[in-house]
């Protein structure tokens, strides 16, 4: 999950690469590091902390003149966050230096072996281990670097991906990816090349870019150019240029406290995004390319098994319902980190639709390549263009949400829900399980939904002051029925990933087989209690827990009188068919987490011991 930055070409390569890593901060923020060859020598600099702190310490350690080098933003797997760990990592000559995302499994073997061999080792990172081995590689074979990091590749188990270079050849940068991505940009005149974990540092340097896919590696050589082969059997692969759809303005917080923030408030148009040109009222259809050319797979499913991780099993499991109800196909959803190692069964006939915002979730990865072997079709919906999981699909659907840099998503959560209720319509539409009328309804009122989180927006002065009534306490409850279920389970899981504070979700009638314990005059309870669904349902429920002296923070439709009379506080949001309710019961929940979390201090947009992207197991 950690960011890496590498640029070889005519510009001086300190303030590309520290820019890089700033806007890759939020793949892991442990500590920082950079390497520059500065003509005549190889110089390092790398410190726990932010890439702020990088600064500070460059500033007083290395010349900042060269024009290869490489940076490094961690999130710890191996080694505790400190210096000495922090990458970049030289090779015991002190000529080879590398950067890594990933874990070596087979790194304590490997350097039991160097060990022997007289290697000795600074740091406990998997990393010192690999880059040693390519030099081990190197020196016993006689061969070029290219070819040192390939043979060492073919030794490892694990995830990985790395640049490396030789201070003695410096001309040149070798990359390589197996399970964490690595994109390769490609500067106009072709005589300068930009290494990234994703594009966003190079986005203002070229939009045409190379991504590696697994098991492949390149040597980039300064005015020569990209040779990319297969890291097994050594075969060249043609280079796939990629223009990108993305700008520098998208990642970019635009005036914004922080990116949560922005992201939040970005919410109507990318749901708009994610239905625009698929979603047509007028002529009462939805068009989508990845279902119409596999509505076959889809009719004929035995079963849709969804796998996800985080957020996006949130938005699973909103679409079970979906799916189940408007579709009635069954379906089940799956933490792909369980589904992976539980020996399932998986049959033809299953449709795997994989959720991912990154694209690049490894444990979803793992479970995509083993629903494919063994036979089911799979869906990816995701949002990056060219991620692993968008081409690793039998086919897929785009959120087209715009960069997410904060660390908590939240129009992931809402884009996604939109791609999946738009695919359960339109198999809904083909099986017949779905009138006319209904069908035309959905539209109209997908349609209106962004009009509507923006109106659910205008509760933010609400929701701030009711924040700063519950910002000390120290657990919540979140409960929720049907459709708003799962938005429970999301709204816990906000308020947990940026304020720290201890929040459960449940179905508000399994309240009273455990939960109900623990209510008192000091817990505050967020109970979902929208008009459309089980509401009278949950009004008993709220009324259990106003006799126990519980504090009710109710999230309602608009208009709601019943609610607001038993309720402490009370949300609002427009009133919708429940199916779409998700899409604004889910956005006071988000704010109410992101002003808890200010008041208190916190750094949003980048928690503690979180990371964007989950690359690693």
């Amino acid at each position: 999950m950690c960011g890496i930055v590498g640029y070889i070409g005519p510009r001086e390569a300190y303030p590309i690469i520290i820019e890089g890593l700033k806007r890759l901060e939020y793949r892991g923020y442990d500590s920082a590091g950079i390497a520059l060859f500065d003509g005549t020598d190889l110089k390092v600099s790398k410190t726990k902390g932010k890439v702020a702190d990088l600064e500070d310490r460059s500033d007083k350690e290395i010349s900042k003149t060269g024009n290869v080098g490489i940076g490094h933003t961690r999130w710890a797997t191996h080694g505790v966050p400190n210096d000495v760990n922090s990458h970049p990592h030289l090779s015991n000559s002190g000529d080879l230096v590398i950067i890594h995302n990933g874990i070596i499994e087979n790194y304590e073997s490997l350097k039991q072996e160097l060990i022997s061999r007289g290697y000795t080792f600074k740091s406990d990172t998997d990393t010192e281990v690999l880059i040693n081995l390519i030099e081990d590689v190197k020196k016993k074979e006689n061969v070029k670097l290219g070819k040192a990091v390939q043979i060492a590749l073919n030794q490892v188990i694990g995830a990985y991906a790395i640049a490396v270079f030789d201070k003695n050849k410096p001309e040149e940068v070798v990359v390589a990816r197996l399970g964490s991505p690595l994109a390769i940009g490609i500067g106009e005149n072709e005589d300068e090349f930009f290494i990234a974990s994703d594009a966003s540092p190079f986005l203002e340097y070229t939009k045409n870019a190379v991504y590696l896919e697994d098991e492949e590696m390149a040597v980039i050589r300064f005015h020569k150019g990209i040779k990319i082969r297969k890291i097994h059997d050594d075969s060249l692969v043609d280079t796939y240029v990629q223009e990108l759809q993305i700008n520098l303005e998208q990642i970019e917080k635009g005036g914004y406290d922080h990116f949560m923030l922005k992201e939040i408030h970005e919410q109507p148009k990318a749901i708009k995004d994610t239905y625009r040109g698929r979603l047509r009222r007028n002529d009462a259809i939805i068009k989508m390319a990845g279902v119409e050319d596999n509505m076959k797979k889809f009719l004929n499913a035995n079963r849709i098994i969804i796998v996800a991780c985080g957020t996006s099993w949130h938005a699973g499991l909103v679409a079970e319902y979906i799916f189940e109800d408007l579709a009635r196909i069954p379906v089940e959803v799956e933490y792909a980190s369980e589904f992976r190692y539980r020996n399932p069964v998986i049959r033809e006939d299953d449709v795997l639709i994989a959720i991912s915002q990154s694209g690049e979730t490894a444990d979803t990865l793992a479970a995509i390549k083993l629903a494919k072997s063994k036979g089911a079709f799979v869906f990816g919906v995701c949002n990056v263009v060219g991620s692993s999981i968008a081409r690793e699909s039998d086919a897929g659907a785009y959120t087209h949400a715009g960069p997410e840099i904060g660390v908590a998503s939240t129009k992931a959560f809402t884009t996604q829900i939109t791609v999946l209720t738009l695919i359960a319509l339109r198999l809904a539409r083909a099986k017949g399980t779905i009138s006319s009328s209904d069908f035309r309804q959905h539209l109209l009122e997908l349609e209106m939904i962004p009009k509507k989180v923006e109106k659910a927006l205008e509760s933010d002065e609400n929701i701030k002051k009711i924040s700063a009534v519950y910002k000390d306490v120290s657990n919540f409850l979140y409960l929720g029925r049907g459709y708003n279920f799962p938005v429970a389970l999301e709204g816990a899981l906000k308020l947990k990933e940026i304020s720290y504070i201890h929040a459960e979700g449940y179905p508000a009638a399994e309240m009273k087989h455990g939960p109900i314990a623990l209510i008192d005059e000091n817990m505050p309870i967020v109970v979902i209690a929208t008009k459309k669904g089980h509401y009278e349902k949950v009004v008993s429920n709220i009324q259990e827990i106003k006799s126990r002296k519980g504090k009710i923070i109710g999230i309602v439709t608009e208009g709601d009188v019943q609610v607001k009379q038993l309720a402490d506080h009370v949300i609002e949001v427009p009133e919708t068919l429940e199916s779409l309710s998700p899409l604004l019961t889910t956005i006071p929940l988000q704010l109410l987490s992101y002003h808890i979390a200010v008041m208190l201090d916190k750094n949003v947009d980048q928690p503690r011991n979180l990371a964007k992207s989950v690359t690693v197991e």
